[in-house]
């Protein structure tokens, strides 16, 4: 068993002792990446809804699976939940050995740069800045040193065969193409876990599998993946794959 160790960002965004992090992190067994056990989460309103429901999920280190399910199944819940976006109701929520339900708000911020990447359906670039600029944004709160965030773009433009537009602006990219920008941007951190939100959902199907392509190379290359989805043929190309529905989550054989 080991205990993974996390440095957090300073604000000049180089490394440095955090004890507030390490104090939670656990004995982890070879291989897991992550573990959610008994996991609920609970919206208080005029009714109760229950959007996640008593989810075990275990993800391991180069594990490329997908979560598909119709609107308001808890999908969305769940990527924020995996995502250190939300917190859960009941359960436990161990990232890279940390248990991350004690952590101040500060403190998963910090875990959440440095050991995950983000794709959206949206692309979520600014378009006012360059390709290259935009990966480099991307790793303002992931806790690289300045000093190596260019070269870091530049490996991760490289990775998904957009080098050649590193000094285009989003505007002027097609939808496949500002997709992959966004995964540059998101990889450029060098994460180990890529979470995707309906990776495709705006695109057509050949740029779709295009996407889906590059997915795979950064799972094959070590990069555990997590995709989101309600299209069938995305689903499809995880080799783990769930579905939810009413908030559960269940594997299929």
């Amino acid at each position: 068993m080991t205990t993974e160790q996390l440095a957090p960002i300073s604000p000049d965004g180089d490394d440095g002792p955090d004890s507030a992090v390490l104090a939670c992190a656990l004995p982890r067994a070879p291989g897991v990446l992550a573990r959610l056990e008994g996991v609920s989460r609970s919206f208080t309103g005029v009714i109760e809804v229950l959007a996640l429901r008593d989810v075990d999920l275990t993800i391991f280190q180069g594990d490329y699976l997908s979560i598909r399910g119709p609107s308001g199944s808890g999908k969305s819940t769940m990527l924020n939940a995996l995502g250190l976006l939300d917190r859960p109701t009941v359960g436990r929520y161990e990232l890279a050995g940390v248990d991350t339900g004690p952590l101040p708000d500060r403190d998963r911020t910090r875990l959440r740069g440095q050991r995950l990447g983000f794709v959206f359906q949206g692309f979520h670039l600014l378009p006012r800045r360059t390709v290259f600029e935009n990966v480099l944004l991307g790793m303002a709160y992931s806790g690289v040193p300045r000093a190596s965030r260019r070269a870091r773009a530049a490996r991760a433009l490289e990775r998904v065969s957009m080098t050649h537009r590193a000094s285009f602006y989003p505007t002027t990219l097609s939808g496949g193409e500002r997709q992959r920008v966004a995964i540059a941007r998101a990889i450029a951190g060098e994460p180990t876990l890529l979470l995707a939100d309906e990776p495709t959902g705006n695109l057509d199907a050949a740029t779709s599998a295009e996407v889906l392509d590059v997915l795979e190379e950064l799972n094959g290359a070590g990069l555990a993946v997590v995709v989101v989805t309600h299209d069938p043929d995305v689903s499809s190309a995880a080799r783990r794959q769930f579905t939810m529905r009413d908030g559960r989550l269940r594997e299929e054989p």
